[in-house]
């Protein structure tokens, strides 16, 4: 009985392999054809975006920033994905708060510390959440996860789950800061994009937050240790450290100098912060701007009549 049903299971697998080569025969042109295609939006797409970026930044940012924001909103939607869409609401309602408050004029003097408060809270959770899931990730493709008699489908779900919100809300926050800080640092007037402040630059002034660095025995204010950068400019530690990693800005916040990220976190445990950052910026292409190559290809093939 067995030996009758094997031959009649190969010979219908025969039969499907055939008629899909039958179905396909005389495409191949064409498959090379949309290849080139993708290849080819790729390429000058990638052109146009360093152009765009190295010529009106503030309007690439801006762009980058309103896609990431929107577009995975649209497949949250689509595919019914509620538990990211209700955090991705409580997200967006606070960070909208933060961002009201970092860009009123004038600027009250505790909304600093505040945003960089947010932001570098966001910033720990992501990369939490991101390193959990790829542990997670390794020990299913290791099948650790039998140990704990979790199935791969589950544990692989879970594991790429924390990397996909890791790594999502890690962007969009730092682009959120970057605004954030710019906003902050010209109302403040020691720093300008044009690299002409509108203030001279005390040096009993922290330029981050415009609040004394040292604090005297009969004032109200918080005692925190200070940071000198190689040009001389001092700063309150938490404010160069929210500048440099969380508004993703690598000069002094005055005079503009080359910042040795480096020299400031000697500490061998605080230096994955800034790979990650790194890694963030790097991913930010993928995450704002692939689905729309992938779409205006498809868009391009749908015209020329190629499937």
């Amino acid at each position: 009985m067995l030996e009758q049903v094997l031959p009649g299971n190969g010979s219908w697998m025969r039969v499907e392999h055939a008629r899909m080569h039958a179905k396909h025969r005389g495409h191949e042109a064409m498959h090379a054809e949309m290849v080139l295609i993708l290849i080819a939006t790729l390429v000058v797409a990638q052109l146009l975006l360093v152009q765009w970026k190295q010529r009106h930044p503030r309007s690439y940012n801006m762009v980058t920033l309103f896609q990431m924001w929107v577009v995975p909103l649209y497949f949250t939607v689509k595919l019914h994905w509620w538990r990211f869409l209700v955090i991705w609401v409580l997200f967006s309602a606070v960070t909208a708060f933060v961002t009201f408050r970092a860009t009123r004029k004038p600027l009250v003097q505790t909304t600093p510390r505040l945003v960089y408060k947010w932001f570098l809270l966001i910033y720990k959770i992501s990369y939490a959440t991101g390193i959990v899931g790829y542990m997670a990730v390794m020990f299913t493709l290791f099948g650790l996860n039998l140990l704990f008699k979790i199935k791969p489908e589950d544990a692989m779900d879970f594991g790429i789950s924390l990397l996909f919100y890791g790594l999502y809300y890690g962007v969009l926050e730092r682009d959120f800061a970057e605004m954030c800080a710019d906003y902050m640092a010209s109302t403040i007037g020691f720093y300008s994009e044009s690299g002409m402040p509108t203030k001279q630059l005390s040096d009993s002034v922290c330029a981050v937050c415009g609040q004394p660095i040292f604090v005297g025995v009969s004032e109200e204010g918080i005692i925190e240790n200070t940071y000198r950068l190689s040009c001389n400019h001092v700063f309150h530690e938490f404010c160069i450290r929210g500048w440099c990693i969380v508004g993703k800005k690598q000069t002094c916040p005055y005079c503009r100098e080359k910042v040795d990220l480096k020299r400031m976190f000697s500490n061998p445990w605080e230096r994955p912060h800034v790979m990650y950052g790194q890694l963030l910026d790097w991913l930010r292409y993928l995450v704002a701007w692939q689905p729309v190559i992938i779409g205006l290809v498809q868009g391009i093939n749908y015209v020329l009549g190629l499937e």
